[in-house]
């Protein structure tokens, strides 16, 4: 279903996604997608096309989110679209002005616009923008966001999902300090939000994911042959949320990697150290 080869139907299991009660649980809801123009962001829109919903599409190209508007409201939802920087304050304020007037407000944020930089400590000494442009969208911007909408969000009882990452709950990789160290700060923020925003009313999803295939990880050749989630699998299971409420989504497998975490730190610090030396990194 989702073009798996063995490894990877054994890793990421199917996801049921029912339908009839996804229409039904969002029928006449607004949802916000940031990052909505590719990846994960573009196979969720396309999932609610046939919901009666009114969905906000945000991200940088605003040439492809009017070409998803068109396509999207061929069928039941209705679409506004946001060519929007989500590191620049001021467009940001522009989409936040829309959603305080939207009469019925906002019932869903779906927190999944990020910036991935894999580069080494060495190659970064002069890229001190590398971090500040990763913690302004992985951190900055849905705190920015959240703040703002969380009253709207708690009159209408609404939800947020986080689309995270497993590294957030695992030891860190090297050569991904600016993208990891950005993630988990939200991640943390998240969480620590996350008691107060549900005794609002405010329900609370993280979802916490491995490699995905998506324009994210393409400059990374590494990665394009390792085990990896698919977009359209992704969003069946961000859609499936929407009407679980479940708190929190990660892959069968990833406990065992929390718990070598705890157990094995030192040694896959020590491992790291020696592969990176004899690499001269």
């Amino acid at each position: 279903m989702y073009n798996y080869n063995f490894l990877e139907k054994l890793l990421f299991i199917p996801t049921y996604l029912n339908e009839k009660k996804l229409r039904r649980t969002l029928q006449g809801k607004t949802i916000l997608i940031t990052g909505a123009s590719s990846g994960i962001g573009e196979q969720v829109a396309y999932l609610l096309a046939d919901t009666d919903t009114h969905l906000i599409l945000v991200a940088r190209r605003k040439e492809k989110l009017l070409k998803m508007k068109r396509e999207i409201e061929k069928k039941a939802a209705k679409v506004s679209v946001f060519g929007v920087d989500l590191r620049n304050r001021m467009e940001t304020e522009g989409l936040l002005t829309f959603i305080h007037q939207l009469p019925d407000g906002l019932d869903i944020v779906l927190s999944n616009a990020g910036k991935s930089i894999r580069r080494s400590i060495p190659q970064s000494l002069d890229r001190y923008h590398d971090f500040t442009r990763t913690m302004a969208i992985n951190y900055f911007a849905p705190v920015q966001l959240m703040l703002s909408v969380i009253p709207i969000l708690k009159k209408n009882q609404g939800q947020v999902i986080n689309v995270s990452t497993i590294n957030a709950l695992i030891l860190p990789i090297p050569k991904w300090a600016a993208y990891q160290a950005s993630k988990s700060a939200f991640d943390t923020w998240f969480r620590s939000a996350g008691p107060e925003l549900n005794a609002m009313g405010i329900s609370t999803s993280s979802i916490y994911l491995p490699l995905v295939k998506t324009p994210m990880i393409l400059p990374t050749e590494a990665y394009q042959n390792m085990p990896a989630m698919r977009p359209n699998h992704v969003a069946k299971i961000i859609c499936r949320t929407m009407y679980t409420k479940r708190k929190k989504y990660r892959p069968w497998w990833l406990i065992f990697g929390q718990l070598a975490s705890i157990l094995f730190r030192g040694i896959w610090e020590s491992i790291n150290t020696v592969v990176l030396r004899k690499k001269g990194e």
